[in-house]
């Protein structure tokens, strides 16, 4: 394994690590923080807890490159007199997906999911699913969690070699993948255009910190840091052309934006100046902050850059590092343009 590809595994390892559900990202900005200081020129944090992060280039452009730090999760509907606590899902996924797992809120508590039985043949949903905290009262449970209260996937990764699974991927692959970018304009001084990087807040309950990050600090250029599916498993539908371990993705459309001609082209052009084998990718499904840059103010030119990512909202999100290598290996790229 590469230095390069070291530096991005202990990254990777390190973003996963801590918890930060859409709405609850407070933990995971401060990590972040303290891994970018040091590359970057000036630091903040906005209203809805977006970290922003900025690099001051040579040239007069300024490019948002914005990777969202929030992840999937549930919060605590209820909780009954035997300790029980019902949770509804924050961001998208089903009452089945993570049956069975154990969860990890703010404060290190941890539960284990389950799902009450079929009644009648009945489709089951959200309202089946609770979380088990081992207590046998209200009291006792309140003690450790409240109304409210967030919780995610605990913390898992098996490394496969080039390959690794771990729950949150989404997005914190392209959170490593922007803070080894950082790391890299920074000790090369290569990037022309002044870099704001954008660790969005609340992506996943509706592209929300991207839109505000965007208007306020007015970019050229947005780019969202992403993943995206594959079509590389068995009998996935629906069918796309994107394979785990074939590069990065430069996104054509999804259901969120359409990318800028100009500003696909360019990543195109960045990519094969760095060597790097790119996917196109048409995404038929879902969005990424690229669509609330673009509507922001008078309309922001944006494109994406992807990772390939299979079983994408599971707790077994797979990726790989080469890919991650090389997208940030495109992005760096793409700033001295």
């Amino acid at each position: 394994m590469s230095a390069e590809t070291k530096a991005m595994l202990e990254t990777l390892r390190s973003v996963l690590e801590v918890p930060g559900v859409s709405g609850s990202e407070e933990n995971i900005a401060s990590t972040i923080a303290d891994m970018v200081r040091p590359y970057v020129d000036e630091i903040r944090s906005d209203a809805l807890g977006n970290l922003i992060a900025v690099k001051k280039g040579t040239g007069l452009r300024r490019v948002m490159l914005s990777a969202h730090m929030d992840q999937i999760g549930f919060v605590v509907t209820d909780i009954d007199d035997e300790g029980f606590l019902s949770a509804h899902n924050v961001g998208g996924f089903g009452p089945e997906a993570f049956v069975g797992k154990i969860v990890s809120f703010n404060n290190g508590a941890r539960g284990a999911v389950y799902i009450r039985p079929k009644k009648d043949g009945a489709e089951r949903s959200m309202y089946d699913v609770y979380i088990d905290l081992g207590v046998t009262t209200k009291a006792e449970a309140e003690a450790k969690v409240q109304v409210g209260d967030t919780a995610c996937v605990a913390f898992q990764l098996t490394d496969m070699g080039d390959r690794i699974a771990a729950p949150t991927m989404d997005d914190r692959a392209a959170c490593a993948v922007l803070i080894e970018l950082l790391k890299a304009i920074s000790s090369d001084g290569a990037a022309r255009d002044t870099v704001i990087a954008v660790f969005s807040s609340q992506e996943e309950v509706g592209l929300r910190g991207a839109g505000t990050a965007a208007a306020a600090e007015e970019p050229d250029v947005g780019i969202a840091i992403d993943v995206t599916a594959t079509g590389d498993t068995p009998d996935v539908k629906p069918k796309m052309s994107v394979k785990l371990g074939s590069g990065p993705t430069v996104k054509i459309m999804d259901r969120a934006s359409i990318t800028t001609p100009s500003v696909r082209e360019g990543l195109i052009a960045a990519a094969k100046r760095a060597g790097v084998p790119y996917q196109r990718e048409v995404l038929t499904f879902g969005g990424t902050d690229a669509g609330a840059i673009q509507r922001t103010r008078g309309g922001i030119p944006v494109g994406t850059v992807s990772l390939p990512c299979r079983y994408v909202h599971s707790p077994v999100e797979m990726v790989s590092l080469t890919d991650m290598v090389q997208a940030a290996r495109l992005l760096a790229e793409y700033l001295k343009a």
